[in-house]
């Protein structure tokens, strides 16, 4: 079969629309955000009413990391509930959003870049449902979740992100979900009740993040580490700035840039948001 009648057999069927829908980089923080109301998942509900509803949701999570890429390709895709020592009421959350098989096998062929492999075990991660639930409570949307090859470098993340760009155009909400910020191990543990908090470095380091996305400067954002110690403090580990390469990826030429959600919190970390388009 080529991959032309492959990509027709499995056509979600989803049509072209007249507005391309926008990308968010997700700031998600917490996990107990998922059931809070603050500001931040305030925030996220304001942002689900004001951009135009989605055909579908598609998250590239930090908390999927994966030998290869996969996507979830179930009818109901599970809620997971991966982290430790949060309330009770955490872990009896159910976000029973639908999944969409034909959408999963339409994005695989649409990255050429990756073989793709349909994935059956995985769910919804807290870094899809815990935003995703307060800005789609209905849960009446379809959510999809695509990973990340934890092999490859940035560059591969932003590249392939580009090949997602026509799902835009049909109504697909793609979220990366993230922190632009992230150093669990220098938390201040006793300032994460402050409404804001953050380390010199932390600010510095995430105010030339914002002026980088703003200017479109998106090289000096590949290649992070370039950027001093700052940025080796705010990223220790890649996974979680890996996500935002991912929105950057799937900017326009004509797609306007705002922030939102511009917080730091317990001093090594950054809820900033990004919102393209």
């Amino acid at each position: 079969m080529t991959t032309l009648a492959a990509f027709n057999q499995f056509t979600s069927e989803l049509k072209e629309q007249e507005t391309l829908m926008p990308v968010l980089f997700v700031g998600h923080g917490s996990p107990m955000n998922g059931i809070e109301d603050n500001e931040f998942s305030r925030t996220w509900k304001a942002m689900g009413k004001q951009i135009p509803t989605p055909a579908a949701v598609l998250v590239i999570s930090a908390h999927w990391l994966s030998q290869g890429t996969r996507i979830t390709a179930m009818d109901f895709p599970q809620t997971i509930h991966d982290f430790g020592g949060f309330p009770k009421e955490l872990y009896e959350v159910q976000y029973k959003a639908p999944g969409n098989p034909a959408l999963a096998k339409e994005t695989s062929l649409l990255l050429t870049s990756a073989l793709v492999e349909m994935d059956h075990d995985w769910g919804l991660d807290h870094g899809a449902w815990t935003v995703v639930r307060h800005m789609y409570p209905e849960a009446n949307i379809p959510v999809l979740q695509l990973s990340i090859d934890y092999t490859k470098g940035p560059q591969y993340h932003y590249d392939l992100a580009k090949e997602l760009y026509s799902l835009r155009k049909k109504g697909v909400l793609i979220i990366g979900s993230g922190n632009m910020v992230h150093n669990l191990r220098m938390v201040a543990w006793d300032k994460l009740n402050e409404s804001e908090y953050g380390y010199d470095w932390a600010l510095q380091i995430n105010n030339k993040f914002k002026e980088l996305i703003g200017n479109g400067h998106h090289d000096s954002l590949i290649r992070y580490e370039s950027l001093g110690k700052e940025a080796l403090l705010a990223i220790p580990t890649p996974e979680h700035y890996w996500p935002l390469l991912y929105t950057l990826g799937l900017k326009g030429g004509k797609d306007a840039i705002s922030f939102f959600n511009d917080k730091a919190v317990g001093g090594s970390l950054t809820m900033t948001s990004v919102k393209i388009g």
